[in-house]
């Protein structure tokens, strides 16, 4: 029953969760199923209140996002039977939805949607026109070329499903407190907090905020800034239509994606909303510098029919009995952004225990499946699969209100683009994040965003066709790539690097700490190496370089895109262990050049007087030097397999550094390479890429990761005793090393592996080689289908290419062929 008069009912609970819309009350829901006791949620008016109850309530098991996809297919699951389950009406239909295409390239973006749907249970289908038709007879079908349709989507209603939630939360024994206002949070040495209430103080283990729109607020109490922002989002509902009453089904959702705008069957009317451009919509930008207004709860922004006049023409242009139809009711209301639309779901990096699941723009079709996903994390300490993307940590200090304010405009104006592969969006950039070399590079290359940083892709030369120029196809970067890796392979090539993850580790528990925390031995002073952090499970969480500078004191290096996701897992660990030992992280204050290729050595010698011959400065060994009078870390390590160096040194020198290395190397030709001919290399020696290869859904075996696992080592590290049991029983399926026999179309990662007409696994990441003349890729499959010599088949664009599994690596790394070499062979290359 509703509880009418507030209190607080007990000073202890275990989870304390902020906020009663359909997210925070779906977390409740799951921890109290799941056995969690004292299950306590604090919502300061009443539940759905905020952006719940406004919502337009469309459920989609169509996804992008490889993962994402489980969370829909969870949600709509358990909508399907919450009902039953609870006894409480959700209203919920499923009459299916159709994506229209009504451009070539949407057709192409539809059959690279559907190559990454076919190792995903979730029904998903490309149709033509006429069975478009067949499913929504009311359409105007002269610019229909295809639909993508899933037959599983609808809508439901959002107060009914929050309030069943919320019945099932009670029956397991979670407690709804409202209205009751979360006033402060503090944070106390032990990792607890004390959450204050005008009705009392409470205890917590863990706090997660779900607090909506008001997320910004509970965060700031305790010092942080999440980057969420309310964006007006209007729609509308007609009056009964009669050519939608005379039918006989309800009809699909229909997105029109040139359109901008979902329409679908309200009743017997139509309810129908839009995506405004970026210049049209509206952000509540007051409430980010102001705050949220205190009263408001239920209320609505004051509707602008103007503002989307022309996409009310172009949908009745696309269901013409929409002009004739009568507007009953304008809704416009708040939803939260985040700079991606993505929400940040997780814990906090430099806070215990302190856990979001805030700024969702489409929070009806999340609610479901991450009140169960963060459930499962809370509950089993480590998520049940991989949702980085999703990692309240990919945002940073970098990550200012203008920023947001720029990045919320542009994704709520992009919700409808064309989404191509290696995507770049430019509002909000630069940001404060820039490498030394920002300022001397950006007007020569196509750059990329990584977590903030500004990084060159790749680097234009008199001739070439500049600019971002994003296809499905093979498009105007791909001959400069082919020229960067020919530069890499040949000659020497420069690289910023400097957007890597980089943390110092030191105290009198450093190598204690690392030997726990890493999979593979802890380096000698002066050497590196590739270390993998596990989870409990076995899974591989990160993967890191480790060098030992002095004694005790380690650099460690990680991907831009993980920084702050791998510290608060390693901070975690030094709480948890009581480790004596300080973290620092030097990502920003630290710079870092690489410099690859045969001639890198002959290049760098000149700059300094250190001997830097095989001999004396071997693979993976790391010294302190000065290069042209600037001291730098340097480690005999290069991502692209060649003879190649990493120099880590302060950001301030970055521009000297450059340019002496360039000038030192003129006569070797040295020249620049970007990240993309970076990729080109590395997978042709067959490296194993974070984020792709490996992650929080793959173990280190079945990864090709045994060489770094030492699982002899003494030291207990986390996911040891799993992956033991792992090996006894053997793998299931593999990492395998294809080549593609393709036409203008090279693989990214994610299609779909065929084998006599069924879909067996998928690839991880893939590239043009530029030795073998052919497409190559990564892909998992299945153990009995994972030997040299076994033919497959690539799902790219709607059509399968004959791909043949290799040994790797296709071509040896530098350190293998000198190896060789020495012993009188004659290595490919």
């Amino acid at each position: 029953k509703e509880d009418q008069s507030p209190s607080l009912g007990k000073d202890r609970a275990d989870t304390v969760i902020i906020g009663g819309g359909c997210v925070g009350v779906s977390l409740a829901y799951h921890l109290a199923k799941a056995g969690l006791q004292d299950v306590l949620l604090l919502e300061k008016s009443e539940l759905t209140a905020g952006s719940t109850w406004h919502a337009a309530g469309l459920t989609t098991y169509f996804h992008p996002g490889i993962n994402l996809k489980k969370i829909h297919a969870y949600s709509i699951k358990l909508y399907e039977k919450l009902e039953e389950e609870t006894g409480q009406a959700v209203g919920f239909h499923q009459p299916g939805s159709i994506r229209i295409a009504s451009t070539p390239t949407r057709v192409d973006e539809f059959k690279y949607h559907m190559t990454r749907a076919g190792w995903h249970p979730t029904e998903q289908y490309l149709i033509p026109p006429e069975k478009v038709q067949e499913l929504f007879p009311l359409l105007n079908m002269d610019k229909v070329l295809a639909g993508l349709y899933n037959p599983g989507d609808g809508h439901i209603d959002p107060y009914s499903l929050t309030m069943a939630l919320a019945a099932g939360a009670r029956k397991y024994g979670a407690q709804l407190n409202y209205p009751v206002q979360v006033t402060n949070l503090n944070p106390r040495s032990d990792g607890t907090w004390e959450v204050e209430t005008p009705l009392g103080v409470i205890q917590a283990k863990r706090i997660v905020n779900t607090a909506g729109f008001w997320a910004r607020e509970i965060g700031k109490m305790i010092g942080l800034q999440h980057p969420v922002i309310p964006v007006h989002h209007q729609y509308v509902v007609t009056s009964t239509v009669p050519e939608v009453k005379a039918l006989k089904t309800e009809l699909p959702v229909i997105r029109d994606l040139e359109g901008s705008f979902y329409l679908r069957q309200e009743r017997d009317g139509l309810l129908f909303g839009p995506y405004e451009s970026q210049e049209k919509m509206k952000l509540q930008d007051s409430w980010v510098t102001n705050g949220v207004p205190p009263g408001f709860g239920k209320e609505l922004f004051e509707s602008d029919l103007d503002r989307i006049m022309e996409y009310v023409e172009t949908a009745m242009e696309m269901v013409p009995v929409l002009k004739q139809a009568n507007i009953i009711n304008t809704i416009s209301g708040p939803i939260t952004y985040s700079p991606d639309i993505l929400p940040m779901v997780g814990p906090h990096q430099g806070v215990r225990n302190y856990w979001v699941a805030i700024g969702f723009g489409y929070g009806i079709i999340h609610a479901g499946g991450i009140g169960k996903y963060l459930s499962d994390w809370i509950l089993e300490g480590e998520p049940p699969f991989d949702l980085i993307e999703l990692d309240p940590n990919r945002y940073g200090k970098w990550t200012t209100t203008e920023y947001t304010a720029a990045k919320a405009r542009e994704s709520y104006g992009f919700n409808n683009i064309i989404i191509y592969p290696k995507e770049e969006r430019f509002a909000g950039r630069p940001t404060e994040r820039i490498s030394g070399l920002y300022n001397l590079l950006k007007t020569k290359c196509s750059m990329g965003f990584h977590a903030g940083w500004e990084q060159p892709h790749w680097f234009y030369k008199p001739g070439d066709e500049t600019g971002y120029k994003p296809s499905f196809r093979r498009t105007n970067w791909f001959d400069p790539v082919g020229r960067e890796y020919k530069q890499v392979m040949e000659k020497v090539g420069v690289i910023d690097l400097s957007p890597f993850g980089k943390f110092k580790v030191k105290g009198t528990d450093s190598v204690k700490l690392l030997d726990h925390l890493f999979a593979n031995v802890v380096p000698k002073v002066g050497s590196t190496n590739i270390s993998h952090m596990l989870t409990p499970r076995g899974k591989v969480y990160a993967e890191l370089t480790v060098s030992q500078l002095y004694p005790g004191e380690f650099l460690l290096v990680t991907g831009s895109g993980s920084e702050l996701h791998d510290l608060r897992w390693i901070e975690e660990e030094v709480a948890r262990g009581g480790y004596k030992v300080e973290i620092e992280n030097m990502t920003d204050e630290m710079g870092v050049l690489g410099v690859a290729g045969p001639y890198a050595r002959q290049v760098l010698q000149k700059l300094t007087a250190e001997d830097l011959s095989d001999g004396s400065f071997k693979f993976l060994q790391s010294r302190h030097l000065k290069l042209s009078d600037i001291a730098v870390t340097a480690v005999r390590i290069s991502y692209t397999g060649e003879l190649g160096w990493e120099l880590y040194h302060r950001k301030e020198d970055s521009v000297a550094l450059y340019n002496a290395v360039m000038d030192a190397g003129q006569k070797e030709e040295i020249d620049n390479f970007g990240t993309y001919a970076l990729n080109a290399l590395r997978l042709e020696k067959g490296f194993r890429a974070w984020g792709a290869e490996m992650n929080c859904d793959t173990n280190p075996l079945e990864a090709g990761l045994e060489y770094f696992v030492k699982l002899n080592k003494p030291a207990d590290f986390i996911g040891k005793k799993t992956l033991k049991q792992i090996k006894e029983k053997g793998l299931k399926r593999r990492l395998v090393y294809l080549t593609l026999e393709t036409d203008d179309v090279d693989p990214e990662g994610n299609e779909s592996v065929w084998h006599n007409g069924k879909v067996i696994g998928n690839t991880t990441s893939g590239s043009f080689s530029y030795s073998a003349h052919q497409s190559l890729a990564f892909a998992y499959v299945p153990i009995e289908l994972s030997k040299v010599g076994q033919k497959l088949e690539v799902e790219l664009l709607g059509k399968n290419y004959s791909a043949t599994i290799i040994q790797e690596p296709l071509v040896l790394t530098e350190p293998t062929r000198t190896r060789l070499q020495r012993k009188g062979q004659s290595p490919k290359i």
